[in-house]
């Protein structure tokens, strides 16, 4: 069940930063609340998942899942761009969590 909720908490993370660009610095309140509760759901996720998961694993993976969310959505739905290089190190945020994972 860890790993359920650190996936809900990644997740969240990638909605919280999605609704934080939309909040346009909290001067839009629909957004600013989505913020703040992701973020809030997102932490308690987190914690949950590391009642079972060590920190070294866990913290990491959730930032990933956020981190790689996060450029996916902001390239397909923000028009960022997604250039060769960006691509070379969020291949190299997977191979290193994924060496995290397969370490524990």
């Amino acid at each position: 069940m860890a790993w359920v909720y650190l996936g809900i908490a990644g997740l969240l993370e990638v909605v919280f930063a999605m609704s934080m660009k939309n909040a346009e610095g909290f001067t839009r309140l629909v957004p600013s609340l989505i913020t703040g509760a992701t973020g809030i759901a997102g932490f308690i996720c987190l914690g949950l998942a590391l009642k079972d998961l060590p920190v070294s694993v866990a913290y990491p993976v959730w930032t990933a899942i956020g981190t790689l969310g996060t450029v996916l959505f902001g390239t397909l739905m923000l028009g960022e761009t997604l250039s060769v290089s960006k691509l070379v190190c969020l291949a190299m945020i997977v191979i290193g969590i994924s060496g995290l994972k397969a370490a524990v």
